[in-house]
């Protein structure tokens, strides 16, 4: 989600998240806390049947089950929130407004060391490889009986030039890949 410069992401508080959800920085689960009596509204003996029957069914459960092209996503305080934003934020304290990124490319792995956030640039160079690619090298592609190398790079597309061999092509993309700060893992498989 990206959002205009100096624009706050109006959602749940991260405080709030911090009281209703318990987040594990090792593995990246994200579950429901017990909740009691003064959290829910009516008189206190009505509140603590339902603290107890909210308990039974939800505490302890995981948060986000549902997944929307790979991420984890759910509900909190009737808001819809993807689960590696609300990790985010109940440990920095904040909501981002940049993009988190995955840095493994594993949608749903949200533990801490997996997340960063990024700029919309930084989150492009750490992208899987097309599945329109065929030559199995981002940015490699066969002309002929020779092979062409580019790269797109602050929306300019660099010819990197034309090749005899795939492997030529592909240590003249690495290089150039290096060079404007792609992530290592930029152009893997999934």
């Amino acid at each position: 989600m990206r959002l205009p410069k100096g624009r706050v992401l109006r959602t749940v508080d991260p405080e709030l998240l911090r009281a209703l959800l318990r987040y594990d920085p090792e593995t990246g689960a994200l579950f429901w806390r017990e909740r009691s009596p003064e959290m829910f509204i009516p008189s206190w003996e009505v509140a603590a049947g339902k603290a107890q029957e909210w308990n039974a069914r939800h505490a302890g459960k995981p948060v986000f089950t549902t997944r929307t092209n790979g991420y984890l996503m759910g509900r909190v305080s009737s808001r819809a929130l993807l689960a590696h934003r609300v990790a985010w934020a109940m440990h920095h304290g904040r909501w981002s407004e940049d993009y988190i990124d995955h840095i493994n490319g594993v949608r749903d792995d949200n533990r801490l060391a997996n997340l960063r956030e990024v700029s919309v640039g930084e989150n492009s160079r750490n992208c899987k490889r097309s599945s329109g690619n065929k030559s199995g090298v981002t940015g490699v592609f066969r002309c002929g009986d020779r092979w062409r190398a580019f790269i797109t790079y602050r929306r300019t597309i660099h010819r990197l030039g034309t090749f005899d061999t795939k492997e030529e092509a592909t240590a003249v993309r690495k290089a150039a890949e290096r060079r404007f700060g792609f992530h290592e893992n930029h152009g893997r498989e999934r």
